[in-house]
Protein backbone atom coordinates (compact mmCIF):
# COMPACT_ATOMS: atom_id res chain seq x y z
CA UNK A 1 0.00 0.00 0.00
CA UNK A 2 2.79 2.43 0.92
CA UNK A 3 4.69 1.59 -2.29
CA UNK A 4 1.58 2.28 -4.38
CA UNK A 5 1.00 5.62 -2.61
CA UNK A 6 4.67 6.59 -3.13
CA UNK A 7 4.48 5.64 -6.84
CA UNK A 8 1.35 7.74 -7.28
CA UNK A 9 3.01 10.74 -5.64
CA UNK A 10 6.17 10.42 -7.77
CA UNK A 11 4.07 9.92 -10.94
CA UNK A 12 2.05 13.05 -10.17
CA UNK A 13 5.24 15.06 -9.61
CA UNK A 14 6.66 13.91 -12.95
CA UNK A 15 3.42 14.44 -14.84
CA UNK A 16 2.67 17.96 -13.48
CA UNK A 17 6.09 19.58 -12.87
CA UNK A 18 5.25 23.05 -14.28
CA UNK A 19 2.13 23.52 -12.18
CA UNK A 20 3.86 22.99 -8.86
CA UNK A 21 6.86 25.18 -9.78
CA UNK A 22 4.70 27.92 -11.23
CA UNK A 23 2.28 27.91 -8.30
CA UNK A 24 5.07 28.18 -5.72
CA UNK A 25 6.70 30.95 -7.74
CA UNK A 26 3.46 32.92 -7.96
CA UNK A 27 2.78 32.64 -4.25
CA UNK A 28 5.71 34.99 -3.61
CA UNK A 29 3.70 38.02 -4.78
CA UNK A 30 4.99 40.69 -7.12
CA UNK A 31 7.19 39.88 -10.11
CA UNK A 32 9.00 42.42 -12.24
CA UNK A 33 8.10 43.05 -15.89
CA UNK A 34 11.22 43.55 -18.00
CA UNK A 35 11.57 44.57 -21.65
CA UNK A 36 14.84 43.52 -23.26
CA UNK A 37 16.88 44.64 -26.22
CA UNK A 38 18.58 42.12 -28.53
CA UNK A 39 21.91 42.72 -26.74
CA UNK A 40 20.34 41.70 -23.39
CA UNK A 41 20.08 45.23 -21.96
CA UNK A 42 16.84 45.33 -20.03
CA UNK A 43 14.46 47.84 -18.52
CA UNK A 44 12.09 47.08 -15.64
CA UNK A 45 8.84 48.76 -16.66
CA UNK A 46 6.61 47.62 -13.81
CA UNK A 47 5.35 44.66 -11.89
CA UNK A 48 2.60 42.10 -11.74
CA UNK A 49 1.10 40.57 -8.61
CA UNK A 50 -0.36 37.06 -8.84
CA UNK A 51 -2.99 35.62 -6.48
CA UNK A 52 -3.78 31.90 -6.57
CA UNK A 53 -7.48 31.20 -7.13
CA UNK A 54 -7.10 27.41 -7.14
CA UNK A 55 -4.47 24.83 -8.10
CA UNK A 56 -4.26 25.99 -11.68
CA UNK A 57 -5.71 29.53 -11.96
CA UNK A 58 -4.26 32.85 -10.87
CA UNK A 59 -5.66 36.37 -10.83
CA UNK A 60 -3.17 39.12 -11.62
CA UNK A 61 -2.80 42.87 -11.40
CA UNK A 62 -0.30 44.87 -13.45
CA UNK A 63 1.28 48.14 -12.36
CA UNK A 64 3.49 50.04 -14.81
CA UNK A 65 6.15 52.50 -13.66
CA UNK A 66 4.54 55.61 -15.14
CA UNK A 67 7.70 57.69 -14.56
CA UNK A 68 9.46 55.74 -17.32
CA UNK A 69 6.78 56.50 -19.90
CA UNK A 70 6.47 59.86 -21.68
CA UNK A 71 3.15 61.33 -22.78
CA UNK A 72 2.55 61.51 -26.54
CA UNK A 73 -0.52 62.64 -28.45
CA UNK A 74 -0.59 60.44 -31.54
CA UNK A 75 -3.45 60.13 -34.04
CA UNK A 76 -5.87 61.89 -31.68
CA UNK A 77 -4.98 59.56 -28.78
CA UNK A 78 -2.93 60.14 -25.67
CA UNK A 79 -0.33 57.42 -25.32
CA UNK A 80 2.35 56.47 -22.80
CA UNK A 81 5.59 55.61 -24.60
CA UNK A 82 9.12 54.53 -23.79
CA UNK A 83 11.73 56.52 -25.71
CA UNK A 84 14.64 54.91 -27.52
CA UNK A 85 15.56 54.13 -31.13
CA UNK A 86 11.80 53.64 -31.51
CA UNK A 87 8.87 54.84 -29.46
CA UNK A 88 7.45 51.79 -27.66
CA UNK A 89 3.90 52.79 -26.72
CA UNK A 90 1.81 50.85 -24.23
CA UNK A 91 -1.67 50.03 -25.58
CA UNK A 92 -4.08 49.09 -22.76
CA UNK A 93 -6.52 46.33 -23.68
CA UNK A 94 -9.74 48.37 -24.09
CA UNK A 95 -12.44 45.93 -22.95
CA UNK A 96 -13.50 44.22 -19.74
CA UNK A 97 -11.71 40.96 -19.08
CA UNK A 98 -11.25 38.61 -16.10
CA UNK A 99 -7.44 39.06 -15.64
CA UNK A 100 -6.99 35.35 -14.97
CA UNK A 101 -4.31 32.98 -16.26
CA UNK A 102 -3.65 29.29 -15.76
CA UNK A 103 -0.53 27.13 -15.91
CA UNK A 104 -0.93 26.67 -19.66
CA UNK A 105 -2.99 29.69 -20.77
CA UNK A 106 -1.44 33.16 -20.46
CA UNK A 107 -3.59 34.87 -23.13
CA UNK A 108 -5.29 37.45 -20.88
CA UNK A 109 -1.91 38.56 -19.54
CA UNK A 110 -0.60 38.76 -23.12
CA UNK A 111 -3.58 41.00 -23.97
CA UNK A 112 -2.63 43.32 -21.09
CA UNK A 113 0.93 43.70 -22.40
CA UNK A 114 0.23 45.12 -25.86
CA UNK A 115 2.53 47.72 -27.38
CA UNK A 116 2.88 49.67 -30.59
CA UNK A 117 6.23 50.71 -32.04
CA UNK A 118 6.84 53.93 -33.94
CA UNK A 119 9.92 55.46 -35.48
CA UNK A 120 10.43 58.87 -33.80
CA UNK A 121 10.42 60.70 -37.14
CA UNK A 122 7.19 59.02 -38.37
CA UNK A 123 3.98 61.01 -38.22
CA UNK A 124 1.04 59.75 -36.13
CA UNK A 125 0.34 56.28 -34.83
CA UNK A 126 0.16 53.24 -37.08
CA UNK A 127 -1.88 50.67 -35.20
CA UNK A 128 -0.85 47.94 -37.61
CA UNK A 129 2.58 48.22 -35.92
CA UNK A 130 1.33 46.37 -32.86
CA UNK A 131 3.47 44.14 -30.67
CA UNK A 132 2.09 41.03 -28.96
CA UNK A 133 4.37 39.09 -26.60
CA UNK A 134 3.47 35.40 -26.80
CA UNK A 135 4.35 34.11 -23.30
CA UNK A 136 5.70 30.75 -22.28
CA UNK A 137 6.80 29.38 -18.92
CA UNK A 138 10.55 28.75 -18.68
CA UNK A 139 12.43 28.16 -15.42
CA UNK A 140 9.75 29.77 -13.18
CA UNK A 141 9.60 32.88 -15.33
CA UNK A 142 7.35 33.96 -18.15
CA UNK A 143 9.23 34.84 -21.33
CA UNK A 144 7.78 36.44 -24.42
CA UNK A 145 9.04 37.16 -27.91
CA UNK A 146 7.57 40.07 -29.87
CA UNK A 147 5.06 39.08 -32.50
CA UNK A 148 3.54 41.44 -35.09
CA UNK A 149 -0.13 42.33 -34.59
CA UNK A 150 -2.51 44.73 -36.31
CA UNK A 151 -4.07 46.45 -33.29
CA UNK A 152 -6.96 47.62 -35.48
CA UNK A 153 -8.36 44.17 -34.69
CA UNK A 154 -9.38 45.65 -31.30
CA UNK A 155 -11.26 48.63 -32.77
CA UNK A 156 -14.60 46.91 -32.04
CA UNK A 157 -15.38 44.79 -28.97
CA UNK A 158 -15.33 41.02 -29.43
CA UNK A 159 -18.65 39.18 -29.52
CA UNK A 160 -17.73 37.23 -26.36
CA UNK A 161 -15.83 39.27 -23.75
CA UNK A 162 -14.95 36.11 -21.78
CA UNK A 163 -12.69 34.74 -24.54
CA UNK A 164 -9.39 36.42 -25.50
CA UNK A 165 -10.00 37.79 -29.02
CA UNK A 166 -6.40 37.71 -30.28
CA UNK A 167 -5.57 34.24 -31.56
CA UNK A 168 -2.69 32.48 -33.23
CA UNK A 169 -3.89 33.47 -36.72
CA UNK A 170 -3.91 37.17 -35.78
CA UNK A 171 -0.22 37.35 -34.90
CA UNK A 172 2.74 37.03 -37.23
CA UNK A 173 6.46 36.63 -36.85
CA UNK A 174 8.16 39.99 -36.33
CA UNK A 175 11.60 40.95 -37.64
CA UNK A 176 13.26 40.99 -34.22
CA UNK A 177 16.50 42.49 -35.57
CA UNK A 178 14.58 45.69 -36.41
CA UNK A 179 12.71 46.05 -33.10
CA UNK A 180 14.08 47.93 -30.11
CA UNK A 181 12.53 45.74 -27.36
CA UNK A 182 11.82 42.31 -28.85
CA UNK A 183 11.77 40.35 -25.57
CA UNK A 184 9.70 40.49 -22.40
CA UNK A 185 10.25 38.63 -19.13
CA UNK A 186 8.23 38.39 -15.95
CA UNK A 187 10.33 37.19 -13.02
Amino acid sequence: MHKLFFCLIVSAMLFYPAASGWASSLSQGEKGIYLQQIDGTEKRIGGVVFHALDDDQFAYQITLDEHLFKDYFLSMKEMKCLEGPELWCFIPYPYAQPRIISDNDFRWLEHDLLFMFKRPEAFGANFWHGIYYKLQLTDNRLSGIAQALDLNLLAAPPADLSVPPIGEFDIETADLSKRWLPYLEIR
